[in-house]
């Protein structure tokens, strides 16, 4: 009888060993194959573009205000982050009150209240801070081109000020992340350091990184939403910015999901059994132009590559994998409108490039061979090339990594006189980046995102108008208006609109696709 007894008792042992081990790896461990050039950065608002702020940003940081990514059936909107409220100034519309998260704590333990917002805006935007850190001004200064400064009301509440009444300012201080001063100041400021062992207030905790090679966290079982602590066990992350390397990874297991599969090789993935997932996606693939000098000063020579591009061709390049892109914003967007259609017709383009006095038209773009976004930008660019000279252009590609492309972006047209345009991605997920930040002159690059220093009193008098209406109907009809506008002038080349793809292993699960640059890789775990 005794020896049954602790026969039994073994076994219900050996079994909740085997459970406990089994719930140990349950979630598995989540290897994400990244377009990147090399790992971002873990100072607060990430480098390698709005992937670095998917896979980093968004990961170990928490801004005041988030991304709904919990769905994939309509389109992301903000929601509460680390403020669980905001209001306007009813006395003054250039006034923002945030209510500010209670209980929450930075990774390292210190709590986090007003002065840390305070701080952090200090670390992002004002050189004379002691915190103040450039290379992160260089990431955060498209966002806060409205901000002029911020004050504490009380330990849980702030309010910020803006130069103008800023309606989408919610929408811009989701960008900026924040870092605990704890941990920076005990790294003293030194910013090497910190990266070592950053802290946040987010999902994830750093755990470690080889440098240019992976980047690995874990979950943060203390994150203040319990409902988004990570399903999987680890989570890590490779740089490889070649499209047929990716997928080799995939399919070898080296890595069990990847960003932007060659489209060539669907097919192949999806024989293996992998998961392609897509979904409409709030990002263009088009060339901002330079509006100083040269071939793309005269509205003719832009209209003429708008009609150049047959994007049906782009289309079968990519095998489907592509909305064709006719305007900033896709047709699905509240404020598309009717905007002028540069349908493909060389016919037309050629006569306007003939008017223009443009034959050949040489103009010179600034690529890059990958990076957040940028889908397959090699063919891509060599296929826009052919079909814009085949109408009368002579087109220069300046290829260059990613960083570099983004670098030429931040500075701005008159660092770079003798660049026509640039094909850097965007995202348009908010008015503000979707339209505004393009043509607005306040945002001349490098304060801000106008690169190319686009110009119109009429353009300008609409934007100051959308930032001053706090009327939602109101200001839909006016972004409406901008977006109509922004055609009419041919303010970019547009090329196509991106459906997002990546491919994940079939022990990949949990994973829903939200309509946005940002996804929610919490709910994800992967089976053994």
């Amino acid at each position: 009888m005794k020896r049954n007894i602790l026969a039994r008792a073994l076994v219900a042992v050996l079994g909740l060993f085997a459970m406990g081990a089994t719930g140990a790896r349950a979630g598995g461990t989540l290897i994400v194959g990244m377009t990147a050039g090399d790992l971002p950065v873990t100072t607060g608002n990430p480098d390698q573009g709005f992937e670095g702020y998917r896979f980093v940003g968004y990961n170990l940081y928490d801004s005041l205000v988030l991304w709904d990514l919990s769905k994939s059936d309509k389109a992301s909107d903000i929601k509460p982050g680390l403020a669980t409220a905001w209001h306007i100034d009813p006395n003054d519309h250039k006034r923002w009150i945030f209510t500010l998260r209670q209980g929450v704590k930075w990774q390292d333990g210190c709590p986090f209240t007003a002065d840390d917002v305070l701080w952090n805006l200090g670390y992002s935007d004002d050189p004379k801070a002691p915190q103040f850190n450039p290379a992160q001004f260089a990431q955060a200064r498209s966002y806060l081109g409205n901000f002029a400064g911020v004050s504490k009301i009380d330990d849980h509440t702030v309010a910020f000020e803006t130069t103008v009444p800023d309606s989408l300012f919610p929408y811009e201080i989701s960008y900026v992340m924040m870092i605990s001063p704890c941990r920076a100041k005990e790294a003293k400021y030194n910013w090497g350091e910190y990266a070592k062992h950053p802290s946040g207030t987010g999902p994830y905790r750093f755990a470690r990184e080889v440098p240019h090679q992976r980047m690995e966290m874990v979950p943060n079982k203390d994150y203040w939403d319990q409902a988004r602590v990570p399903k999987q066990d680890k989570l890590v992350l490779i740089p490889m910015p070649e499209a047929s390397t990716r997928t080799a990874a995939l399919l070898s297991g080296q890595v069990n999901w990847i960003e932007a599969p060659s489209p060539d090789a669907i097919a192949r993935l999806k024989s293996a059994g992998m998961q392609i997932i897509t979904n409409t996606y709030p990002h263009n693939w088009t060339y901002q132009l330079n509006f100083v000098k040269g071939p793309f000063t005269d509205l003719r020579v832009r209209q003429a590559a708008n009609y150049a591009l047959n994007r049906g061709d782009m289309k079968e390049l990519l095998n489907g994998l592509m909305l064709e892109g006719f305007s900033t914003v896709p047709p699905s967007t509240p404020y598309y409108g009717h905007p002028k259609l540069y349908k493909y017709d060389p016919a037309k383009a050629k006569a306007l490039l003939k008017e223009a006095g443009c034959v050949p038209c040489k103009v010179t773009f600034a690529i890059s061979t990958s990076g957040s976004g940028q889908m397959q930008p090699l063919p891509m660019n060599e296929l826009v090339k052919s079909q814009m000279e085949a109408v009368g252009f002579q087109v220069t590609l300046q290829t260059m990594d990613w960083n570099a492309l983004l670098d030429i972006t931040r500075a701005g047209v008159d660092k770079y006189p003798d660049i026509s345009g640039i094909n850097v991605s965007r995202q348009t997920q908010d008015p503000f980046n979707a339209l505004i930040r393009h043509v607005w002159s306040k945002q001349w690059a490098p304060k801000g995102s106008n690169w190319g220093h686009y110009k119109d009193a009429a353009t300008d008098k609409l934007c100051d108008e959308i930032f001053a209406e706090f009327d939602d109907t109101k200001r839909l009809a006016l972004l409406t208006q901008l977006n109509e506008k922004m055609n009419a002038n041919a303010v970019l080349i547009f090329v196509a609109h991106d459906l997002n793809p990546r491919a994940l292993s079939p022990k990949v699960h949990g994973f829903v696709q939200a309509q946005s640059w940002f996804q929610d890789l919490t709910p994800v775990s992967v089976s053994p």
